[in-house]
């Protein structure tokens, strides 16, 4: 009774202060325990060579998203004495890794790929554009769908779809001359044919044109219709000046998706009617394949036509699986070409030395020519293969990537404790000087020709391949890195076959901007000069 006339006569706030009181001061000693006493007295991490400096509150969280993606790492890579795992810190003293080391990328990637995961943020920002697919997926069902689609990238058959790489390629030069000299070109002090043209432009076209053949036995004529629905909406999201794009996924990525939606709700319900338009293109190309293979069409084995003969695939797979394939797909190739372009045009002897090649090896017109192996020629050319090696190398498709510790696991024996952030940077490793030499960032495509056979190799130079991170490696390794070399190839042929080419603005200067694969913020403006005929029945009259 006493107790219930003392409580009812205290006024309510003190009590609201002392819970208040109570509450702060648990926040203070969890802050302290997150900021100061785990990271610097607790953590398995904090022996770890580490980057210092930083800003307040934040240290290093704006580490990873500085453009151009993976610049700032290679200089951590150079600057931080390290054994191949290098800690750093973001907000509020978070820890994450930097891995340095072929030993390093070697055991994640290889020894234990499946203790390692993708961050949930990216995957769910990106399975978006590419549904649940090979690339976002994890654990058995990664497996399941690699084990299923290997097949349809198997050697056999990518070297069947050279033809389709050529005849494209071609496409594409006859385009741009029709484009670029019109009826009237423009001829230059020597007598020279030239005009100007954006190859940025075209490439993303031309790509979509391969992909929808080979991947689905469809040809979707981009090269020609430019208005087309499926390049409107690859363009909106892989735009590389968009700052909306770049914003939307930081906030993504840092988990802030419900603000994201808020904040930029306008351009996040673009986004998604854009992959729900995608989605539903996806289904109806399967619903067209189906009724096709009803009727006993007979045609290229292209993608499609496997998965669905497979029979291991829900139609809802299916669409997840093409949108993979279709983002993914168009777009490395897409973007490597750009930077083949880019480095042959401010290197003009070694284009002048790969035409040479090129024309001195593949006839006129090669499909006439039932002998002729074009996949065989193609592969085994020194130059061409050292050139789109080496630009693969220097300007990785996806210049950094990152994982996060699935469990309570190592690397190199070095413990990493459930939740772990962990980045890998195929640009800062590709041009590693430890791994590379001391013109690590210079463009030597003869780092890809063997000195004594004159014959392509396949590692640069290198000690062995974790030096070159482009494609990855192990069971999560880009599954089409055969596919996109086989189209880059052919591209590069027929492009520097059929054209002469500088950059318009000699001063220009390209920056590598984009949201997860990269491409120059400003495009790539080329003065081009026709050099004859060779690549065509129609141009080069």
């Amino acid at each position: 009774m006493l107790l219930a006339i003392c409580h009812h006569s205290l006024p309510a706030w003190p009590l609201n202060l002392i819970l208040a009181q109570l509450v702060g001061a648990n926040l203070v000693l969890f802050a302290t325990y997150k900021v100061v006493l785990y990271p610097y007295l607790l953590s398995p991490l904090r022996h770890l060579p580490r980057l210092k400096g930083g800003y307040p509150l934040i240290n290093h969280a704006l580490l990873t998203f500085q453009r151009p993606l993976g610049d700032r790492l290679l200089n951590v890579h150079k600057t931080v004495p390290n054994n191949g795992i290098i800690l750093f810190r973001g907000f509020f003293n978070s820890e994450s890794l930097i891995l340095t080391s072929t030993a390093t990328l070697a055991d994640i990637l290889v020894a234990h790929p499946y203790d390692f995961e993708k961050p949930r943020p990216g995957a769910e920002f990106l399975s978006r554009v590419l549904g649940k697919g090979l690339i976002v997926v994890e654990g058995d069902l990664h497996k399941f769908q690699r084990k299923n689609i290997m097949p349809s990238f198997s050697f056999r058959s990518i070297k069947n779809l050279y033809p389709i790489f050529w005849s494209k390629s071609v496409a594409l030069t006859e385009r741009i001359s029709t484009e670029t000299f019109g009826v009237s070109p423009t001829v230059d002090g020597s007598g020279a044919v030239t005009g100007y043209v954006d190859v940025n432009f075209w490439s993303s076209k031309v790509t979509l044109d391969m992909i929808g053949i080979a991947g689905l036995g469809r040809d979707f004529n981009v090269l020609s219709n430019f208005d087309d629905e499926l390049v409107e909406h690859y363009d909106f999201i892989t735009d590389p000046s968009s700052i909306q794009n770049r914003i939307l996924f930081g906030l993504w990525m840092a988990g802030l998706k419900s603000f994201a939606k808020v904040f930029l709700r306008s351009h996040d319900q673009n986004l998604t009617r854009r992959t729900n338009q995608l989605r539903i293109i996806c289904k109806n190309l399967i619903m067209e394949k189906k009724q096709s293979l009803k009727a006993g069409s007979e045609g290229s084995k292209d993608l499609l036509s496997t998965l669905l003969e497979s029979n291991m695939f829900s139609d809802d797979d299916l669409v997840d699986q093409l949108l993979t394939f279709l983002a993914a797909g168009h777009e490395t190739t897409s973007s490597t070409f750009i930077w083949v372009v880019y480095l042959l045009s401010i290197h003009k002897d070694i284009q002048l030395q790969l035409r040479e090649e090129i024309r001195a090896n593949i006839p006129h017109n090669p499909e006439a020519n039932a002998e002729f192996d074009l996949a065989e020629t193609l592969e085994s050319l020194p130059l061409l293969n050292a050139v789109c090696n080496e630009t693969l190398r220097l300007y990785p498709t996806v210049p950094l990537t990152s994982r996060v510790a699935a469990r309570d696991t190592t690397i190199c024996d070095a413990h990493i404790p459930k939740g772990t952030r962990i980045f890998m940077s195929p640009w800062a490793i590709n041009r590693s000087p430890d791994l590379w030499g001391a013109d690590s960032e210079e463009f030597k495509p003869e780092r890809w020709i063997d000195e004594k056979t004159g014959k392509p190799n396949k590692t640069g130079g290198a000690t062995n391949n974790y030096c070159v991170m482009t494609f990855l490696h192990g069971p999560r390794s880009c599954i089409g890195q055969g596919f996109a070399k086989g189209e880059l190839r052919a591209l590069v042929a027929a492009f520097i076959g059929a054209f002469d080419i500088e950059l318009e603005n000699p001063s220009y200067v390209p920056v590598p901007s984009g949201i997860v694969t990269t491409k120059p913020h400003d495009g790539m403006p080329l003065k081009i000069k026709r050099v004859g005929e060779w690549a065509s029945t129609i141009i080069w009259k």
